[in-house]
């Protein structure tokens, strides 16, 4: 029988923020957590009387969660935040560095107040790197950490992911991973800890095997020239007759010789001189004449239950509405006892690799806004029993405690 997901009945409090903080935040509820959101109050929008919500914040990353508006600027709001500390287990910090401090909400009155709390705290650059002052974004972190000046092929100017290894690889998702790790400490020491994760430090890590290979001929030679960076003519994509493409990957013998076969480049020995950078260009360029003779669907055809490492490039349109296609999405990891919860629409009685529960609308392709202290109350009343009136009233807009009120 499937038991609840892994962090069931951890409770976390996320400060408001964008992109890599409420990311940590997602994958925690994603596994159960309860996660309440704190939001910044406006008068007479949040917790009025009025059955009309505010209009909800530009995050997407919301499913799972839940939000109370408090002041931040107001010692009654910072009270507030400070009686939420003993019942909490992980705070998430997504400000720069010394903004909870100046709020008087540092690490030393977090651990003072509960010393099993875990504070993950999220920074773009080093806490104590040149930068450490300096605003930025994704493609600043990742710029400085080097992982930007592998990215680009040959001749082109570096080439950012979008946003995916600074905020969310190296940075949502680390932060995650050390949280985790704090949580294993706490069970064997009984302590909590500050878990401090930065994006230039995570996508350096995540570029380990990268780096080290720059030391070898796989990848010693200028950006868009080695094997991994498209420079390889076995390593890249080709746009297809219909305007789609198609990507290769094979790097193995035993592959390659899958590849050339589908394409009709078989007996030419092709597979003797592939090794060879001077016969790349030749190469490459042979392979996109091809690719453009037939449509994306024709490869597939020739490509599918082979071992040539050649597949469609899918994007996430077709992925949604093609229901031959597997776009349904999943949790990142599957728990065969404590699966985490689904994303996709399904029975109550599914597949562990799909989840557990009935899905999220939109299937984790469209997300859902939550408007500041939306769901919050409901919260606090099942954490701690708390209702407006007795345990706390609103004021400007925030939640502040009663004077009156003990646990």
């Amino acid at each position: 029988m499937t038991a609840p997901p892994p962090l069931t009945g951890l409770r976390v409090l996320e400060f408001a923020g964008l992109a890599p903080g409420p990311f940590a935040g997602l994958l925690l509820a994603d596994n159960g957590a309860s996660v309440l959101r704190l939001d910044r109050a406006m008068i007479n929008p949040t917790h009025s009387s009025s059955s009309e919500l505010p209009p909800p914040t530009n995050d997407l990353l919301t499913r799972h969660k839940s939000s109370i508006a408090v002041d931040l600027k107001s010692a009654s709001g910072i009270a507030l935040v400070k009686s939420l500390i003993p019942h909490t287990d992980i705070v998430i910090d997504p400000f720069r560095p010394g903004v909870l401090e100046k709020l008087g909400l540092g690490p030393g009155v977090f651990l003072s107040l509960n010393p099993r709390i875990i504070l993950g705290r999220m920074t773009g650059f080093r806490r104590d790197g040149r930068y450490k002052d300096m605003a930025g974004h994704d493609i600043n972190y990742i710029a400085v950490s080097g992982a930007l000046a592998m990215l680009g092929r040959k001749g082109d100017k570096p080439l950012p992911p979008a946003n995916i290894l600074g905020d969310f690889a190296g940075g949502g998702a680390t932060l995650f991973q050390g949280i985790l790790l704090a949580l294993l400490a706490r069970e064997k020491s009984g302590k909590g800890q500050v878990v401090e994760a930065n994006m230039v430090d995570g996508s350096a890590y995540l570029v380990t095997l990268p780096r080290m290979l720059m030391k070898t001929p796989m990848w010693d030679r200028p950006r868009g020239e080695n094997t991994l960076d498209s420079g390889c003519p076995y390593y890249d994509t080709y746009e297809t007759k219909d305007g789609q493409y198609m990507a290769v990957g094979a790097l193995e013998p035993q592959f390659f010789a899958e590849l050339i076969k589908g394409l009709g480049l078989a007996d030419r020995g092709i597979e003797k001189t592939r090794n060879d950078r001077n016969t790349w260009p030749e190469l490459k360029a042979a392979f996109t004449r091809l690719f453009l003779q037939k449509s994306r669907s024709e490869w597939e055809k020739v490509f599918d239950g082979t071992d040539a490492c050649c597949t469609p490039v899918l994007d996430y349109r077709e992925l949604e509405t093609d229901p031959t296609r597997e776009g349904d999405q999943r949790p990142a990891v599957t728990l065969r006892d404590t699966p985490g919860l689904a994303l996709s629409a399904g029975p109550l009685s599914r597949d562990p690799a799909t989840g557990q529960g009935p899905g999220i609308d939109g299937g984790s392709f469209s997300g859902v806004m939550l408007s500041p202290g939306e769901g919050g109350e409901d919260t606090l009343k099942e954490w701690l029993g708390w209702k407006r009136g007795k345990d706390f009233e609103v004021e400007n807009g925030g939640l502040v405690r009663k004077p009156s009120s003990k646990l």
